[in-house]
C-alpha cells in the first residue's frame, strides 16, 4: 500500500463556476477547469510530486462514474488548513459558505479540525497541526 491511503477525491458540486469561485476564494487559490473536461472537473491545488489530489466534479456525471449529489452525509473530505484554520474559516461565509464547528483542538496527535458547509451544500473539514 502506497503511504497514504488516499490517492484521489472527487467533490461533487451542482454549478461548478460557482463553486470554483467558492473554493478559490476560501483556499486562496486557483481551481482551473481540467483540459478537456467540458467544463465537467475542476482541479484542486496539489504539489505535483504529492500522493493526494482531487477535483470538483459535476454531480450525476455517469460518464466519469460519479452519481452523488452533494449532501452533509457521507464521507468527510479534509482540506489542509494551513498554519492557523482561522485565517480559511474567516474567508467560508463571504464566499458563500457556512461554518458549521470552529477550529477545534482535538489532541496533540491530531491538531485542530473546523467544518464547513461549501456552497454547494457538501460538509468539508479543514485540519491543521497547529
Amino acid at each position: 500500500m502506497a503511504r497514504s491511503a488516499i490517492v484521489w477525491f472527487d467533490l461533487p458540486v451542482t454549478d461548478m463556476e460557482r463553486a470554483r469561485r467558492f473554493y478559490a476564494e476560501v483556499l486562496g487559490a486557483e481551481v482551473p477547469l481540467m483540459e478537456g473536461s467540458d467544463g465537467r472537473v475542476a482541479l484542486f491545488p496539489m504539489d505535483p510530486d504529492g500522493e493526494v489530489g482531487g477535483d470538483l466534479a459535476l454531480a450525476d456525471e455517469p460518464a466519469q462514474g460519479l452519481t452523488t449529489v452533494p449532501g452533509t452525509q457521507g464521507a468527510t473530505v479534509y482540506f489542509d488548513g494551513g498554519p492557523d484554520l482561522q485565517i480559511v474559516l474567516d474567508r467560508v461565509e463571504p464566499a458563500g459558505g457556512k461554518v458549521l464547528q470552529p477550529k477545534a483542538f482535538m489532541g496533540e496527535q491530531i491538531g485542530y479540525i473546523a467544518f464547513f458547509l461549501d456552497s454547494e451544500g457538501n460538509r468539508v473539514g479543514v485540519h491543521s497541526r497547529a
